[in-house]
């Protein structure tokens, strides 16, 4: 099996993993990933993360071109986006998952940080997640939005929309999204119980020790 089979295999495997497990239903969400000669495979519009096809899977090259498969989401421009001003990622995800969408309904969640410091692993995997309006679905603002962040965050939250994560590949993409609405999950089971949660010396020690993009 050739490398980029391998790859359209994982995604297809991977996108099934989310679906089943309810990160995503229905028609919703979707996802890319870096080729080895710089194009992309990107999940086709109106398709179900149950039921991908690697076969149908949307192929780019690494002029931006179409050149196979079937046609891409109507979000390329906020996986492009991510792509263009990270160097490092190497996949991104979108989900429509409910626990991360219902905390961005929350009026008192800060936008430049959206997730409380719960666990370690939200901050280790994602950094500060940064909480965008609400957009259109499929409007390219969306992608301008994280253009306008230069680089500096690897994952952010439409509001009343669902997550965007970029990652090195399309495991740690998706690993690092799973982070992000798990502890939006702890966040809203939480909610006016008053948790304790770690403190501003736990995170900077986490962010230290671990090397975690940590924009201020």
């Amino acid at each position: 099996m050739s490398e980029e089979s391998r790859l359209r295999e994982q995604i297809c495997l991977l996108a099934k993993s989310m679906f089943d497990r309810g990160l995503t239903g229905g028609s919703t969400g979707n996802i890319s990933a870096r080729t080895a000669d710089g194009g992309l495979l990107v999940s086709p519009t109106g398709t179900s993360f149950g039921r991908l096809d690697p076969a149908r899977l949307s192929r780019f090259d690494a002029e931006g071109r179409l050149v196979d498969g079937d046609k891409p989401t109507k979000e390329m421009p906020l996986h492009a986006a991510f792509y263009d001003t990270r160097s490092t990622a190497g996949a991104v995800v979108h989900l429509h998952s409910c626990h991360s969408v219902a905390l961005s309904m929350m009026s008192d969640v800060d936008p430049d940080n959206f997730l409380p410091p719960l666990t370690p692993y939200g901050i280790m995997k994602l950094g500060k997640v940064k909480l965008l309006p609400f957009f259109m679905p499929g409007d390219p603002a969306m992608g301008e939005a994280v253009r306008g962040l230069a680089g500096k965050r690897s994952a952010v939250m439409l509001a009343n929309h669902g997550p965007v994560v970029a990652g090195k590949d399309v495991e740690a993409a998706c690993n690092a999204i799973e982070e992000l609405e798990d502890t939006a999950r702890l966040a809203m089971m939480t909610r006016g119980m008053h948790p304790r949660g770690l403190s501003e010396a736990d995170v900077t020690r986490l962010v230290t020790q671990f090397d975690v993009e940590w924009d201020v």
